[in-house]
């Protein structure tokens, strides 16, 4: 069980650093990311929020997928 768990966090942390970077790239590109001086807009704010908060979470699930493992194996 521990094993299925810590697998399911693995592709879960994999899958959101694969996924949230050239998304964030393709929302900077936006012409709604910057406003006409270049100054971000909160449409770019928010999703910088929005990628991060997911890449902390994909951090925690991956450490956490480590962990599960270093224990499924004593």
């Amino acid at each position: 069980m521990l094993v299925t768990l810590s697998t399911l966090l693995l592709v879960n942390g994999i899958f959101n650093v694969l996924v949230w970077p050239p998304f964030l790239r393709r929302v900077s590109a936006d012409p709604r990311a910057r406003d006409d001086e270049g100054n971000a807009t909160k449409f770019l704010l928010v999703h910088r929020v929005l990628i991060t908060l997911a890449l902390v979470l994909a951090a925690v699930s991956l450490v956490t997928a480590v962990v599960g493992f270093v224990f499924a194996t004593r």
